[in-house]
């Protein structure tokens, strides 16, 4: 398994930007919370799951198998 950035520099400027400007929580999501601090408990159930690969919510993350 490896976790790695969006390939596209642009989405990961814009999404650091986001965060940064919402103190670490998913700029995605209208709700702050634990569960939308980065990484969002969404996307590390997903890595969990070894079946899964793909993107978190907002683009910023891959999960390769």
């Amino acid at each position: 398994m490896k976790i790695r950035f969006n390939e596209d520099k642009a989405v990961v400027d814009m999404i650091k930007q986001g965060l940064e400007e919402k103190g670490g929580y998913c700029p995605c999501r209208r709700e702050i919370s634990e569960d939308t601090k980065c990484m969002c408990k969404e996307f590390r159930e997903q890595i969990k799951d070894p079946e899964f690969e793909g993107y978190c919510h907002c683009l910023l993350y891959y999960k390769e198998k």
